[in-house]
C-alpha cells in the first residue's frame, strides 16, 4: 500500500537503474555528471529562479515538435518575436504511453519527410545530448510539459539534459487523461519523480515542479482543482521538491477565477511546508475556443485581463488557432503578444473587483472540507486518502475518464457565469454549501425561465465555443 514518505536514496538508486533500461538513451543518464552540467548554465537557465524572482506575471507558451532542428527553431520564434518568459517543450503522445518504439519510428518519419507526424517532442528518444543542444540554444528557462501517468524515464532523461522544471502529477495525469491507471501506481511513480527532483535539489540544482491545474478542462470547480494541486505539492514536499507551481485553470468568471487564484495561494502558503517556495500558475481558457481567430483573440483578452488583476506568477498562453488544434508558430506568439499587451497596460492600474472576498471564502471552505477529508480517508496519509476519497467519491473530477475516479460531479454556470455544482455524487461538502450552489443554480434556470437539469450542463460546456460566457437557450428553444 502506498504511503507518503519519503523513499530513501537506495529505492531511488534501484528504480533510476531500472527505467533507464526502457530505452538505449536511458544509459546516457548520469546523475553526477549533471549536477556538473548544471553548474555550467547561466542564471539566466534556471527556471526556479528566474520564475520566483519576476516582478510581474511571466508568459508561457505550448510547443512541441518532432525534430531538434524544428524544436529550437519553434522555441527561438517564440522567444524573440512572442517574447515569451518562459519557454515549453511538449511531449508528443507516444511518449507519454511510455511508446517509446513509436515515438522513434514517428520521429524518423519526420526527419525524412520534413512533416510533423508526432505531436510534440520525443525527448526520451533525442536522449541526455538533444535535450542539452535544446536548453543551450535559447536564452529563457525551459519546462518538460507532457502528460504521462508514468514519467520516470522522461524524468531521468530531461533533469540530466538541464530542463530545471517538470510538470504534472500523480493525480493531474492520471484521473482527466488515462482509463485503466491504477491511481495508487501512479503515486508510487510520482513519488520516484519528485524524490528524483528532490535530490537534485539537494545537491544545488532546484528543479520546479508543476502540477497539472487545470485537470479535465472543462468547468472545474475551483474548490475541486485546488484541492488536486494541493495533494500533489503536499506529496511533492514529502519527496525533497522545494520549488511548487500550483495551477489554476480559467473557468471565463472574472470574479471566480480572480477569487479562485487569490485562494489557490492563501492555501498553498497554508497547507505547504515553510520550506516550499510556493508559486503559482494561470492557464488561460483550455475549452473549446471559437472557430474565428478574432472571437479567439476576445477569450485570449479575458485571461489576460484575469492575471493582470490576479497577478499569478506565470501565464500558460492560448492561441487564436486553438481551434484548429495546433497552432502555427506565428499564432503561438501572438497569443503570447496579445496577453502580454493586455497584462502590461492593467498592471499600470488598480482596480478592484466586488465580490471577491466573499467568493474567496466560499472556495477555501469548499477545499478545507475537501483536504479534511482526504486526511480522514488515509487515516492522516495524504497519499492513502487521496486514493481512498477518489474511490469513494468523496473527492471527484468532473468529466473525467478514469476507472479510478467515480466521475459522478456535474457542474454548470450559475447567473452571473460562476461554475457551481449541479450534481454533487458523493463529493464531501458540507450541507450549507450544497445549498448555496442549488439556489444559485435555481436562480439561472428562473432567469432563464426552464427547469434546472442536466441541459444546462451540456449548453455551459459549449458556450465560449459558440461566442458566449452562459449557455443560455435561444428563444425558440425555450
Amino acid at each position: 500500500m502506498v504511503r507518503d514518505t519519503r523513499l530513501p536514496v537506495s529505492a531511488v538508486e534501484e528504480i533510476h537503474e531500472e527505467v533507464r533500461s526502457h530505452w538505449p538513451t536511458g544509459e546516457d543518464v548520469d546523475f553526477e555528471e549533471a549536477i556538473e552540467y548544471y553548474r555550467t548554465l547561466p542564471r539566466s537557465k534556471r527556471f526556479a529562479t528566474v520564475l520566483e524572482s519576476a516582478q510581474r506575471p511571466l508568459l508561457q507558451p505550448r510547443a512541441g515538435v518532432p525534430c531538434l532542428s524544428d524544436q529550437i527553431d519553434l522555441l527561438c520564434h517564440l522567444e524573440t518575436e512572442g517574447q515569451a518568459d518562459l519557454l515549453p517543450t511538449t511531449i508528443d503522445s507516444y511518449t507519454r504511453d511510455n511508446e517509446y518504439a513509436k515515438a522513434q519510428e514517428g520521429l524518423e518519419k519526420a526527419r525524412n519527410s520534413g512533416a510533423d507526424t508526432l505531436n510534440g517532442f520525443p525527448a526520451v528518444n533525442h536522449g541526455v545530448e538533444g535535450c542539452r543542444r535544446l536548453v543551450e540554444a535559447v536564452d529563457s528557462p525551459v519546462e518538460v510539459r507532457h502528460g504521462t501517468p508514468d514519467a520516470r524515464l522522461l524524468a531521468a532523461v530531461t533533469f540530466a539534459g538541464g530542463f530545471q522544471s517538470f510538470e504534472g502529477g500523480a493525480i493531474s495525469y492520471n484521473i482527466p487523461y488515462t482509463k485503466r491507471r491504477d491511481l495508487e501506481e501512479t503515486i508510487e511513480h510520482w513519488q520516484f519523480v519528485d524524490r528524483l527532483a528532490g535530490l537534485y535539489t539537494e545537491f544545488g540544482v532546484e528543479i520546479n515542479r508543476e502540477p497539472f491545474g487545470p485537470l479535465t478542462g472543462t468547468l472545474v470547480p475551483p474548490c475541486i482543482a485546488i484541492t488536486v494541486m494541493l495533494v500533489e505539492g503536499l506529496l511533492a514536499a514529502t519527496q525533497g521538491v522545494r520549488s511548487l507551481t500550483l495551477g489554476y485553470g480559467q473557468v471565463g468568471n472574472l470574479v471566480q477565477d480572480v477569487a479562485a487564484l487569490q485562494a489557490l495561494r492563501e492555501l498553498g502558503e497554508s497547507y505547504l511546508p515553510d520550506d516550499v517556495t510556493l508559486t503559482t500558475v494561470f492557464h488561460e481558457w483550455m475549452g473549446g475556443f471559437p472557430p474565428d481567430e478574432a472571437r479567439a483573440n476576445g477569450v485570449i483578452a479575458l485571461g489576460a485581463a484575469t492575471a493582470a488583476i490576479a497577478r499569478p506568477d506565470k501565464v500558460i498562453t492560448k492561441s487564436p488557432q486553438e481551434f484548429q488544434g495546433v497552432p502555427t508558430k506565428e499564432a503561438n506568439a501572438a497569443g503570447l503578444r496579445t496577453t502580454r499587451q493586455l497584462i502590461d497596460m492593467m498592471c499600470e492600474q488598480t482596480l478592484t473587483l466586488d465580490g471577491v472576498d466573499e467568493e474567496q471564502q466560499l472556495i477555501e471552505r469548499e477545499v478545507r472540507c475537501l483536504m479534511d477529508t482526504v486526511v480522514e480517508h488515509g487515516d492522516g496519509d495524504i497519499a492513502q486518502g487521496v486514493v481512498a476519497a477518489f474511490d469513494s467519491g468523496a473527492l471527484d473530477v468532473p468529466f473525467a475518464p478514469s476507472n479510478a475516479a467515480k466521475s459522478a460531479v456535474l457542474p454548470a454556470r450559475d447567473d452571473d457565469g460562476r461554475v457551481r455544482i449541479f450534481d454533487f455524487g458523493d463529493l464531501a461538502l458540507d450541507d450549507d454549501i450544497r445549498e448555496i450552489h442549488a439556489a444559485r443554480l435555481d436562480q439561472r434556470a428562473a432567469t432563464e425561465d426552464r427547469a434546472c437539469s442536466f441541459q444546462m450542463v451540456a449548453d455551459d460546456v459549449d458556450a465560449i465555443s459558440d461566442g458566449k460566457l452562459i449557455g443560455r437557450p435561444q428563444e425558440d428553444d425555450r
